[in-house]
């Protein structure tokens, strides 16, 4: 599949639906994310990163509008130096999506934020991608991820879940007419069916284990040492009553002689 193709299918009428849930979604999430450096990886035709407040951001991938031309799953970023990482329709679309949720986790700091968007493959959506007439096609040709095996994959690299949804429950008809039809499944999908919209986003934070200081204990020391003084003091105490006692005795001794 050429980027002409897939450029000629977002901009068809179901590709202009499906960029306007997605410039929602991210518009709403990376608005809220501070730092210093954000990427988007994939699609960058489309500036998902357009609210984003940071000083730097810039775009990945093979596409001429990108900033660095590379591929994913190898970039050429130095490690721990992003804030923000975006994947727009990037994992499925891939042969080796693990190595790029580790080369994400690789690039960016701890406590860095990962944002993903994926085709659902349990929904209206995720059926074209069975049909044989459709899967040759762009979108329905990718590899779709079932959102609880990213879960896992994220898990799996020390990332924590901050939040996400699912979006796109209107059937991926390409005539609008037909999707007006059935406008009332994309206001009641949230509600009714919540897991079978068509594209899910998940948002993540990257956690490290840090090592836990073990402190000298010089105040449990401390404490011992005022704790003894008392007992040797009146261990001395009672050695100084046993000799005047000691003593006494003797001179009654001689008294007595």
């Amino acid at each position: 599949m050429t980027v002409q193709n897939i450029q000629y299918w977002f901009e068809s009428s179901l590709g202009e639906y499906l960029i306007d849930h997605e410039y929602h979604y991210f518009d709403q999430v990376v608005v809220n994310i501070f730092g210093y450096n954000a990427v988007q990886i994939g699609l960058s035709q489309f500036d998902f990163l357009r609210l984003n407040r940071m000083p730097l951001h810039f775009s990945v991938g093979l596409e001429n509008q990108a900033s660095l031309l590379a591929a994913a799953d190898f970039l050429p970023i130095q490690s721990s130096s992003m804030d923000l990482v975006i994947l727009p329709h990037v994992l499925e679309f891939s042969t080796n999506p693990h190595q790029i949720l580790r080369e994400v986790h690789r690039i960016l700091i701890p406590e860095g934020h990962i944002v993903i968007s994926g085709f659902n493959p349990f929904s209206l959506w995720g059926t074209c991608h069975y049909l044989r007439s459709t899967q040759r096609e762009f979108p329905w040709n990718g590899n779709f991820i079932a959102l609880s095996r990213l879960k896992d994959w994220l898990k799996l690299l020390d990332f924590e879940m901050a939040g996400g949804r699912l979006s796109c429950y209107t059937p991926p008809f390409k005539q609008e007419k037909w999707r007006q039809r059935f406008n009332f499944m994309e206001a009641a999908g949230d509600r009714w069916w919540p897991i079978s919209g068509g594209v899910y986003f998940l948002h993540a934070i990257k956690h490290m284990h840090g090592m836990r200081v073990i402190k000298p204990g010089w105040k449990n020391n401390l404490d011992t040492k005022e704790k003894m003084a008392p007992a040797t003091q009146k261990f001395n105490q009672i050695s100084n009553e046993e000799r005047s006692s000691n003593d006494c005795n003797q001179l009654d001794d001689l008294n007595k002689s």
